[in-house]
C-alpha cells in the first residue's frame, strides 16, 4: 500500500492527538519521537540485546505486579506473553525510535511499552490501541520509570554483550596459542624501539599476544560482574515512588530468575539512579582490551611488511586485492580493520566520559549516548575478534629461513656474551659487527676476547641453535 493511501489510528498523549499507522504496534509517544529524533538512522532494533532485555523487564514487573495484586492476574499474563514473544524475536522491527534521543531514555521505555501493550492487546482478541483495555503506563509501566527500567535493561544488555565478545576473546586467544606451539622453534631477533634487541622465538612472541588476549578477556569478565547491581524498584529518583510496597524486593528476583544473572539490589537506589560509574569502567576496559589487540594487529602488519622489501618475517593470508593499480599488491587488510575498531572504540571512551561528566543532579539524562556506542563497541570488536582469528591468525606462516639468516647475521647476539666477556668487550664485539657488517662470530674471533669454540657455543645458545638446559649457566 503506497504512503498516500496508508491507514491510520488516532492516538492521544498529553499533548494532543497523534496519527499512528493502522497496523503499527507503537503508539504516540513513538510517533513523536519518530518525528522529534531523526538523527542517527541507528533504530533500537538494530541493538537486539537491548530489545530483548528491555522485554524482560517488562515481563518481571508484570510477573510481580499480578502477584502483588497491583495489576490483575488475566492483565498480567497477557502482559507477560507479549514480552515473551519479543524476547523469542518477534516484533523487533516495530523498535524503530532512534537511538540518539533526548529524555534520558523516555522514548525507548515508552516504544517498549506502547508495543508491549498492543501485541497483549491482540492477544487478548482486542484492536489496536485499546488502551482503556490494557495501557502502556498504568500496566505495562506500572511501579516503574524509564529512569530504573532504562539502565536495568541496558546493564542486562551489556552483560549479554560481554559474554559474547569474551567468548570470541578466548577462541582468539587459543588461536594465538597454537601458532605459538608451532612456531616453538624458529627463532627470530626481538626488538625495541624498533631496533634489534636480543633473540627470542616465533613461538614466544605468539605465546605473549595470547597471554595479553586473555588477560583482557579477564579483566572484561570482571566488569561484566559489576553489571549485575540492579536499581529496578528505584522508579523516578530512587525514592521508590509509585511502587507498591513489596515491590523491588520481588522484582529483582524475578528478573534474575527471567534473566538468567545473578543480580544483586544496589545498595543505595539514590545513588544507583544518578551513578553511571559502571558504564564509565565497563568503557575504560574496553578500550583497553581494543587498543591492545590493536597494538598486536600493528605488529602483524610491520611483521609482515615487504614482502620483499620489508620485515617480511611473517605471511599473512592473502584475503583480496590490496590496489586498483598496483598489479599483485596484497593489503593486511584485517589487521587494519582492527585498527580502525579500536579508533571508533576509544573515540567512543571519550563520549561515554563526556556524558557522565554532564549527568546534573538525581539522573544522568544522556544514557541513550552511552548505551549505543558501549552496545556498538562491544559488537564491532566481537565482530573483529573473529575474524582476525578466522581470517588472518589460523593461516598465518613463519618466514623460517629468513628469520634464521638475520639471527645467525645480528649485532644483537653480542648481548649474550656479557657474562663471558662482560659489557665492554661485547660493546666493542657489536660496534665491529655493524662497522664492517660481519657476523657477531667473526668480529668475536677477530678481536680475539673469546676463542672460536667458546664463541660458538655460546652464540648457538642464544640464538637457539642448541638446547639450553633449564636453569643452567651459559656455557663460557
Amino acid at each position: 500500500m503506497s504512503s498516500l493511501h496508508k491507514q491510520y489510528r488516532m492516538e492521544e498523549d498529553s499533548l494532543g492527538r497523534i496519527e499512528v499507522p493502522a497496523d503499527a504496534y507503537w503508539g504516540a509517544h513513538t510517533a513523536r519521537a519518530l518525528e522529534n529524533f531523526p538523527i542517527s538512522g541507528t533504530t533500537l532494533a538494530q541493538h537486539p540485546r537491548l530489545v530483548t532485555a528491555l522485554a524482560m523487564v517488562k515481563r518481571a514487573a508484570a510477573v510481580t505486579n499480578g502477584r502483588l495484586g497491583v495489576i490483575d492476574a488475566t492483565t498480567a499474563a497477557a502482559i507477560g506473553e507479549a514480552c515473551g514473544a519479543i524476547e523469542a524475536g518477534r516484533f523487533l522491527d516495530q523498535f524503530c525510535v532512534d537511538v540518539i534521543q533526548g529524555g534520558a531514555g523516555t522514548s525507548t521505555n515508552m516504544n517498549a511499552n506502547e508495543v508491549i501493550a498492543n501485541v497483549a492487546l491482540e492477544t487478548l482478541g482486542h484492536p489496536l490501541g485499546s488502551y482503556q483495555l490494557l495501557h502502556p503506563i498504568d500496566h505495562v509501566n506500572r511501579c516503574q520509570s524509564t529512569n530504573d527500567v532504562y539502565p536495568t535493561a541496558l546493564k542486562l544488555a551489556l552483560a549479554g554483550a560481554v559474554q559474547g565478545l569474551c567468548q570470541e576473546l578466548a577462541m582468539l586467544a587459543e588461536a594465538f596459542g597454537d601458532k605459538g606451539i608451532s612456531f616453538a622453534d624458529i627463532v627470530k631477533m626481538g626488538r625495541t624501539q624498533l631496533q634489534d634487541a636480543v633473540p627470542m622465538t616465533l613461538g614466544q612472541e605468539f605465546h605473549a599476544f595470547a597471554a595479553t588476549v586473555t588477560e583482557d578477556r579477564q579483566r572484561l569478565e570482571e566488569s561484566a560482574g559489576l553489571l549485575l547491581e540492579c536499581s529496578l524498584g528505584a522508579t523516578a529518583i530512587g525514592t521508590g515512588i509509585t511502587a507498591a510496597a513489596g515491590y523491588r524486593e520481588r522484582v529483582v528476583d524475578t528478573l534474575a530468575e527471567i534473566s538468567g544473572y545473578r543480580l544483586v539490589p544496589a545498595a543505595n537506589l539514590v545513588e544507583a539512579t544518578s551513578d553511571v560509574g559502571v558504564f564509565m569502567h565497563l568503557s575504560g576496559m574496553l578500550k583497553r582490551s581494543a587498543v591492545k589487540i590493536s597494538k598486536i594487529s600493528s605488529d602483524l602488519r610491520l611483521l609482515s611488511s615487504g614482502p620483499q622489501n620489508g620485515l617480511g618475517e611473517l605471511r599473512l593470508p592473502p584475503r583480496q586485492a590490496g590496489s586498483s593499480i598496483m598489479p599483485g599488491k596484497v593489503n593486511p587488510v584485517i589487521p587494519e580493520t582492527l585498527n580502525q575498531i579500536a579508533f571508533a572504540v576509544a573515540g567512543a571512551d571519550t563520549t561515554v566520559t563526556m556524558a557522565a561528566d554532564n549527568g546534573q543532579l538525581q539522573l544522568n539524562a544522556f544514557e541513550p549516548v552511552i548505551g549505543h556506542v558501549l552496545l556498538q563497541g562491544l559488537s564491532w570488536l566481537t565482530n573483529g575478534a573473529r575474524i582476525l582469528r578466522t581470517h588472518c591468525v589460523e593461516g598465518i606462516e613463519a618466514n623460517g629461513e629468513l628469520l634464521r639468516v638475520k639471527v645467525a647475521s645480528s649485532a644483537g647476539l653480542a648481548t649474550a656474551f656479557i657474562p663471558a666477556i662482560g659489557y665492554a668487550a661485547a660493546a666493542a664485539v657489536a660496534k665491529r659487527a655493524l662497522q664492517d657488517d660481519t657476523p657477531v662470530l667473526e668480529a668475536i674471533t677477530s678481536l680475539g676476547v673469546l676463542d672460536r669454540g667458546a664463541a660458538r657455543i655460546i652464540m648457538d645458545d642464544a640464538s637457539g641453535l642448541s638446547p639450553r638446559v633449564p636453569g643452567g649457566p651459559v656455557v663460557p
